[in-house]
């Protein structure tokens, strides 16, 4: 079975530790061995929400904040730049959801 890691017990995604489609995951780390149901398919590295987050709702990875929910997020969702902004970098909000590339500069 594939599986995430969750840092910390207080924290609603984990990272998914390899690519996984809309499957049956196991969520390792932080105090808990669950099982989680993915969405939709979750890329190595990404974020996978643990919990039902609300719009504006802080997204909360290492025991901290480190971002606030777009939009309401279901457990299984993938959670990434599409559905959340983060705290200290306004920028990020601009970036491209699959290639990380920024939008808001054109170059010539």
């Amino acid at each position: 079975m594939k599986k995430c890691f969750q840092v910390n017990l207080h924290d609603n995604v984990a990272t998914v530790l390899e690519n996984a489609g809309a499957e049956l995951i196991q969520v390792v780390g932080g105090g808990t061995t669950a099982t989680l149901q993915l969405r939709g398919g979750i890329k190595l590295g990404h974020k996978v929400a643990l919990a039902r987050i609300k719009a504006g709702e802080g997204i909360l990875k290492y025991g901290v904040r480190i971002g606030h929910a777009t939009r309401n997020l279901r457990r299984g969702e993938w959670v990434h730049l599409h559905n959340c902004a983060s705290d200290f970098d306004k920028r990020s909000n601009t970036l491209d959801c699959e290639t990380g590339a920024p939008t808001d500069t054109k170059y010539e």
